[in-house]
């Protein structure tokens, strides 16, 4: 069922929304005729995305160069879609940016990815969420993490720590409609690894694709009840592993 604030009528606020999955979501927004705004640092894309969009239907097109690790800028923003559209109905969280970090070494990879793939969410929804609750129209709130902030794989901590921290900020707002406003929804992508302009981004959220595993079939107990399927078996990573692990040396 599409959700009640996917319509025509509606305006679309995408960050990190002139390529990759940003600009595809866009322009799925843009094929339902709404009002579309995108979102991005990358200033020299934002001319080639707003064709597009205007292209698949948007009824009209807005841009922003606004940094969402910048709460400032986004309230300046906010407050010049208010003005120019009445509000948003659609805010997707998207905008994420990857790097090289390690645990012990500070880096400014750390400040970049905390400040764009965590708090630019954090920074968006305290943002945007204010005027949307008081305008009680549907919404809908979806940011966009990533598989790699659940499975937590090794390498680049920095962006796993971002998308875990994001992802548990999603579950804590999941709440938040039934004393906010639950003609709001909340909604959280975490989705596997995409060719974006971030080396680490996340697929579309409108090209996610899922997955079926097969169970085996459910025992029964000598008293009658049944037990549930054990999960098939699952390969494991080499760091998973008990040791001692094969040591690899470079000559």
């Amino acid at each position: 069922m599409t959700p009640p604030a996917f319509t025509s009528q509606s305006v679309a606020v995408i960050t990190g929304g002139a390529s990759g999955n940003g600009l595809a979501a866009a322009t799925h927004f843009a094929g339902m005729n709404m009002r579309v705004v995108i979102v991005d640092r990358a200033a020299d894309k934002l001319a080639a995305a707003s064709e597009t969009l205007r292209a698949a239907g948007a009824a009209d097109v807005m841009t922003s160069e606004a940094d969402v690790s910048d709460k400032e800028q986004l309230q300046v923003l906010e407050q010049d879609i208010a003005d120019r559209f009445g509000g948003t109905d659609i805010l997707m969280n998207n905008a994420g940016v990857g790097g090289r970090s390690s645990t012990l070494e500070a880096s400014d990879a750390w400040a970049n990815m905390l400040g764009v793939n965590l708090m630019g969410p954090i920074n968006g929804t305290q943002t945007f969420a204010p005027r949307m609750v008081a305008r009680s129209r549907p919404g809908a709130i979806i940011n966009t993490g990533s598989k790699q902030g659940i499975t937590t794989p090794p390498g680049n901590p920095a962006y796993k720590v971002s998308k875990a921290g994001l992802k548990a900020y999603a579950a804590a707002l999941s709440h938040a409609p039934t004393t906010m406003c639950p003609a709001i929804s909340m909604r959280n992508a975490s989705p596997g690894t995409w060719a974006t302009s971030s080396k680490t981004a996340p697929r579309s959220a409108a090209g996610i694709r899922t997955t079926r595993t097969r169970s085996r079939p459910s025992s029964v107990n000598l008293d009658g009840r049944k037990t549930p399927p054990k999960p098939p078996p699952r390969k494991q990573a080499l760091w998973q592993r008990p040791g001692p692990w094969p040591i690899h040396t470079r000559h």
